[in-house]
């Protein structure tokens, strides 16, 4: 593996672990700001302001969540990327430990740029494959929710 294919994954790796606990002002540590993104749902978005507010939207209403990324394939071109991980992303209700969960399986596909503070996503599409458990747990998407809180 290149030095350039360990940063992604490391990159991805962190991803994860900012999107479960919920540490929000770190996005940037993992995406560009000027990152566009389609998450299987709607249509495509641009900027991290925006991308925050979608996440929070439907994060913040669980309790624990657990994103796991395997089946990491990297092609690396001089300063840009692309790679595509599966993901499995369980879900469960605020102040609920025992209660139930969602889990939701995909794949992530990633377009990367090397910029000066290193690796940044600036683009992610999402695809979703299984849907197993609560759906109550997640939030329906209401675009006006999300967006309000982006502007």
């Amino acid at each position: 593996m290149s030095k350039d294919e360990q940063e992604i994954t490391r990159v991805l790796g962190h991803f994860s672990r900012v999107i479960d606990s919920k540490a929000w002002e770190r996005l940037e540590e993992v995406f560009a700001a000027d990152v566009s993104f389609h998450y299987g749902i709607g249509e495509d978005q641009h900027g991290l302001e925006l991308m925050r507010s979608l996440f929070r939207h439907f994060l913040d209403r669980c309790g624990g969540t657990q994103h796991l990324l395997g089946s990491v394939i990297i092609e690396v071109d001089g300063h840009q990327a692309v790679s595509r991980a599966y993901v499995q992303a369980r879900h469960q209700r605020r102040n609920d430990p025992g209660g139930p969960i969602l889990d939701t399986s995909g794949e992530y596909v990633d377009r990367w740029e090397r910029r000066p503070q290193g690796w940044r996503i600036t683009r992610r599409d999402a695809s979703w494959s299984v849907f197993s458990g609560d759906m109550t747990l997640l939030p329906s998407l209401s675009e006006a929710d999300y967006v309000k809180n982006a502007e």
